[in-house]
């Protein structure tokens, strides 16, 4: 019974362990791997969308720039110096080519800037004015026929009639004494500024006796605002500073509903911002037309061809 027992082939049964199965925490490793490079791949997405196209092609000239070159130093393209000699952009930098949109801001920020001290000096101005009207007893009574304000054009003075008080003799360009006295001394602080001034006149809406005959208000509105001119030099202005004179006649009422109200007699002066100054000198009208574009060409040569 022994003998049988010792010639019984010996069996062992090695039990394999799985840590987990498909319970364990290896497919949590694939999927924070697989979640990082979506991760990578949409911020890489995203940073190529908010590039401009000058700093693309930085750094796509980084990649193609042999390595020799990009170690030894040599040409690159971008808006700036590159990073690395050779090639790509340096981002961190504003020297050389500035971006387009970069150079749009700068552009609108200078211009935001200047017209806010532009807007400063005519308030400056303005302040000056009033002090002047304030301080001195001769013109203070003349308060309420003197209006300040700022426009879109610049800074307006108005000096306007009043029923007991005109500027002007009746029908006639001829200054009362005081209006004399009124503009003068508002001659002597235009020069304060660089700013260009506009002179216009105004009448009400009463028509000048002879009017149909020839004179009438736009003549009388006219030779007005030329003699407010006159005035504003004999007070110290330059002359250099007037850059439109005009008759309105009855057309721009101060006071719309009551066309023969006193008020609407009066003189405008507008000392001009840059961009008032600019819708005066500039040309409208003048057109850029491409002269390589054939069809603009033969018309400017040809006019007759057109269907005008």
């Amino acid at each position: 019974m022994a003998d049988d027992l010792s010639q019984r082939p010996i069996v062992i049964k090695r039990i394999k362990k799985v840590a987990g199965g498909h319970h364990g925490g290896a497919w949590k490793i694939a999927y924070a791997d697989f979640v990082t490079a979506m991760m990578a791949f949409f911020l890489l997405m995203w940073l190529l969308g908010s590039s401009t196209k000058s700093q693309l092609e930085g750094i796509s000239e980084h990649f193609k720039t042999p390595l020799k070159v990009a170690l030894m130093g040599g040409s690159s393209v971008g808006e700036s110096s590159s990073l690395i000699k050779g090639g790509g952009t340096d981002l961190t930098r504003q020297q050389g080519q500035v971006q387009k949109s970069t150079a749009e801001e700068d552009k609108k920020a200078k211009k935001i800037i200047k017209e806010r001290a532009e807007l400063i000096k005519l308030e400056g101005l303005k302040k000056k004015i009033e002090d002047a009207v304030e301080a001195n007893p001769s013109l203070k009574k003349f308060a309420n026929q003197l209006l300040l304000d700022i426009t879109s054009d610049g800074l307006r003075i108005q000096i306007v009639d009043e029923q007991n008080r005109p500027m002007f003799a009746s029908g006639k360009a001829e200054l009362q004494p005081y209006t004399k006295t009124i503009l003068r001394e508002i001659g002597k602080m235009l020069n304060d500024v660089e700013n260009k001034i506009s002179l216009s006149g105004h009448t009400d809406g009463k028509p000048f006796p002879t009017g149909d005959k020839g004179y009438s208000n736009w003549e009388l509105s006219a030779d007005r605002a030329n003699a407010s001119r006159r005035e504003l030099i004999v007070g110290g202005m330059d002359t250099s500073k007037v850059l439109q004179v005009i008759g309105l006649s009855s057309a721009v009422l101060f006071d719309k509903d009551a066309p023969l109200n006193p008020i609407n007699r009066r003189i405008s002066i507008v000392v001009m911002n840059e961009r008032a100054e600019k819708s005066i000198t500039m040309d409208k009208h003048t057109l850029d037309i491409d002269m390589q574009d054939e069809p603009n060409k033969e018309l400017l040569q040809n006019p007759e061809n057109s269907s005008l």
